[in-house]
C-alpha cells in the first residue's frame, strides 16, 4: 500500500538545495566585498582621525640609554616628521634612502624640521643593526615593542609617517612607504603647510 507524499516531504528537497547553495552565496558575497575593497583606491590616502588633533601622549625609551621620543619633542615649536617603521618590514627598507634624503635636506633643517623614528614591534638589537648598516636619519628613536604608541596613534601598518606642527597638532599622515616622488610632491609641501 503506497501513500501519496505529504506536503512536508515534498518541500524537503528544495530546502536542502537552498541550504546547499547557502555557502556558495556567502562565498560569492565575500568575494564581491574583497574585490570592491581591492579597487577602492589608494590606501595611502586614507585619512587619519587624528588630523587636526593633538598628538597622543608619547614617552618611548631610546636605543642604548639614549633619550627616547617624548611629548616635549613634538611640542618644541618646530615641525616634526614622525616615521613609524620596523626592521622586519620590507617597504621600510625600501623607503630608508628617502628618509636619509629628508634628514639631509639643508633647507628643511634650517627651518627646524626634525625627523624622529618610532620602531614598532621590534627589538633594540635589530633596530641598532638596521640603522648601523643603512644609516641613521633620525634625530631620536623611540622603541615601541608592545605597539602601545602605535595603537594610540592609529597605526595599522608600517611604514606610516606623521607630520606634526610645533604645538603638537598632527597635520598630515602618509600611509605606506615614502619615495622620492612622494617626498617632493606630498611630504615637503605638507611640511611647508604645517609651518604656517
Amino acid at each position: 500500500m503506497s501513500h501519496a507524499p505529504t506536503d512536508q516531504a515534498a518541500g524537503a528537497p528544495p530546502r536542502r538545495r537552498l541550504l546547499a547553495l547557502l555557502p556558495l552565496v556567502i562565498v560569492a558575497m565575500l568575494a564581491a566585498l574583497f574585490l570592491a575593497r581591492l579597487f577602492a583606491g589608494d590606501a595611502s590616502r586614507i585619512p587619519s582621525a587624528l588630523i587636526g588633533q593633538q598628538a597622543p601622549p608619547i614617552d618611548l625609551s631610546g636605543l642604548d640609554g639614549a633619550p627616547g621620543l617624548s611629548d616635549a619633542d613634538l611640542r618644541a615649536g618646530h615641525v616634526s616628521v614622525v616615521n613609524v617603521f620596523a626592521t622586519w618590514c620590507l617597504p621600510c627598507h625600501a623607503e630608508h634612502e628617502t628618509l636619509l634624503a629628508l634628514a639631509g635636506d639643508k633647507d628643511l633643517a634650517a627651518k627646524g624640521v626634525v625627523l624622529y623614528g618610532v620602531a614598532q614591534k621590534d627589538k633594540a638589537e635589530n633596530v641598532r643593526r638596521f640603522l648601523g648598516a643603512k644609516g641613521d636619519p633620525y634625530a631620536k628613536i623611540g622603541l615601541d615593542p608592545d605597539n602601545r604608541a602605535g595603537i594610540d596613534w592609529g597605526v595599522y601598518g608600517v611604514p606610516e609617517t606623521f607630520i606634526v606642527k610645533g604645538d603638537g597638532t598632527i597635520a598630515y599622515k602618509l600611509t605606506g612607504p615614502m619615495d622620492a616622488q612622494s617626498l617632493a610632491s606630498v611630504i615637503k609641501p605638507q611640511i611647508e603647510k604645517a609651518m604656517n
